[in-house]
């Protein structure tokens, strides 16, 4: 964990240790490689090659010891544990709320801690400070696998009385644009799916206030005529809860690939596999 936090202080409060013994772990690691490892630069600490190249190596032997220390059943009313898992508020309504129930019954002393996106939140599976990211946004690393969730669309929202609440047919583009927004952006980069989704044409689309998450967004509709998108399964029950009306969304905002991902140090670790496992499960009966 110290190569891919590069910080004494960071991987001390990760680990729950002091400072002093992260650091004279470091310095022993330092004399039996004969390597600094880390050397401090105008942009902080960074790696030297040789730790780079310990990396891989080391995550690989981790997952295998990992394995090797496991009873040889796994009982989940046994397990312990608290996972981290990164999701937004409609990873957690889609994903996590179906499962919760069969979580605690099958294990009651786990745990889940909900983490925000992050930009290094695939790094993050990496170093074991992240067990699954909930997801519909593509993984660009290779050591992170994954297994298909569900597939949605696309739906605005939109105050009762609204002009376009009248149809249930798709909005047009010229009718979707003719509207102010709100806009949900997700992890640092601040990622709007909706805007990624009308590519060359995510320009015509005026945004008033953008948003972390859509649960604030109910007193920005209520009373004003700005349009919220979002997918379907979340805007079906976001609507019935606060009494908003709904109208599919353009065609043109093609449909979301949800996701479960997670690192290749996980892949062996049956405590995480079977947590995969009933989420997978429990979403899809939920659909």
């Amino acid at each position: 964990m110290l190569l891919q936090t590069k910080s004494v202080t960071g991987t001390a409060r990760r680990l729950g240790l002091s400072q002093p013994t992260i650091s004279r772990s470091l310095a022993e690691l330092r004399h039996i490689l004969d390597d600094p490892l880390l050397v401090r630069t105008n942009g902080g600490m960074q790696r030297t090659n040789r730790a780079d190249e310990l990396i891989a190596p080391v995550e690989r032997w981790l997952a295998t010891t990992n394995a090797l220390l496991l009873p040889p059943t796994f009982d989940p009313a046994a397990l312990d544990r608290c996972f981290r898992i990164a999701s937004t508020d409609y990873g957690v309504l889609t994903v996590i709320a179906p499962a919760l129930e069969a979580i605690t019954n099958d294990a009651p002393s786990v745990t889940i801690d909900i983490v925000p996106f992050s930009a290094d939140m695939m790094q993050r599976t990496a170093s074991g400070e992240i067990d699954l990211i909930i997801s519909g946004l593509d993984s660009w690393d290779a050591a992170v696998h994954g297994r298909p969730l569900f597939t949605d669309t696309y739906t605005c929202i939109m105050r009762p009385g609204h002009a376009l609440a009248t149809s249930d047919d798709p909005l047009t583009l010229d009718a979707f644009f003719a509207w102010p927004h709100v806009g949900i952006v997700v992890s640092d980069p601040a990622v709007d799916g909706v805007e990624v989704r009308l590519g060359a044409r995510s320009g015509e689309r005026r945004v008033t206030v953008r948003l972390p998450y859509f649960h604030a967004a109910p007193t920005l509709i209520a009373d004003s005529d700005v349009l919220m998108t979002l997918p379907t399964r979340a805007a079906t029950r976001f609507a019935a809860s606060y009494g908003l009306a709904t109208r599919p969304a353009p065609v043109a905002i093609e449909h979301l690939d949800y996701r479960l991902l997670w690192h290749e140090r996980s892949a062996r670790d049956r405590a995480t596999m079977w947590l995969a496992g009933i989420l997978t499960r429990h979403c899809a009966s939920a659909g």
